[in-house]
């Protein structure tokens, strides 16, 4: 399907909605370990089609987004093999895992030797699944559900997996971004070549093939590279 802008929700069947994202989530996934980062086990899903559809006809009618928490995109993959073979990226530090997702990279993140990872993500499926996959890999992050964008706690390094997937979240998070790298905080970004990269404000710093579902991408083999902003 290429970018994750693609997975248009359809109209919503009205049902009602479960109570306990904990529950749906430990319904409708199993603990599995993403390809590129064998060392950690996430709640995902197996099959794409039916927890979106799920999701669609259970959770829809609360405005809930598409549940971008139940796979191991290959930016964040990436990211998190990055941190995981170079812990000196994050050991010691303050970390921030934007658009967390799954969790799957401030974990990463606190197995690496972070001082402290905060998972940020606006969708309260994804607080759930973050918290349920810091129990089960042993490594405690904080959730801040909240949209952290123009924000500033002081974070000193912050990662962000596969964000440049839409035009004006791009636009929006690498102002941020770059602001962040300038007042001396590191920033580092995995993506899989999405259509809204400033690849020429960036630097690329390794490259990996991060095998992905065909149900999500374009290929089997995503050429994801990790970058950080040139200034």
């Amino acid at each position: 399907m290429g970018d994750r802008a693609r997975h248009g929700r359809r109209h919503a069947v009205t049902r009602r909605p479960l109570a306990d994202p904990a529950a749906f989530i430990r319904a409708e996934t199993h603990l599995l370990a993403p390809p590129l980062v064998p060392e950690i086990r996430l709640h995902l899903a197996a099959e794409s089609l039916p927890i979106w559809q799920r999701t669609e006809e259970e959770l829809g009618e609360i405005g809930l987004p598409p549940p971008f928490w139940a796979f191991a995109w290959a930016g964040g993959q990436a990211l998190a093999r990055y941190v995981l073979d170079h812990p000196e990226t994050v050991r010691g530090r303050r970390v921030l895992d934007f658009a967390a997702g799954s969790g799957l990279v401030g974990i990463a993140a606190m197995k690496a030797g972070a001082a402290a990872v905060a998972c940020a993500d606006i969708d309260p499926f994804a607080h759930a699944a973050i918290a349920l996959n810091a129990w089960e890999n042993g490594a405690p992050v904080e959730v801040l559900a909240a949209d952290v964008v123009g924000t500033d706690f002081g974070w000193e390094v912050i990662l962000a997996g596969d964000i440049a997937y839409e035009h004006d979240l791009a636009a929006r998070v690498f102002g941020w971004l770059e602001a962040l790298s300038a007042r001396g905080a590191a920033v580092w970004i995995g993506d899989p070549g999405r259509s809204y990269l400033p690849r020429e404000r960036l630097e690329k710093i390794a490259e990996y093939g991060v095998p992905v579902s065909r149900e999500l991408e374009d290929a089997e083999i995503k050429r994801t590279s990790v970058w950080r902003p040139r200034c």
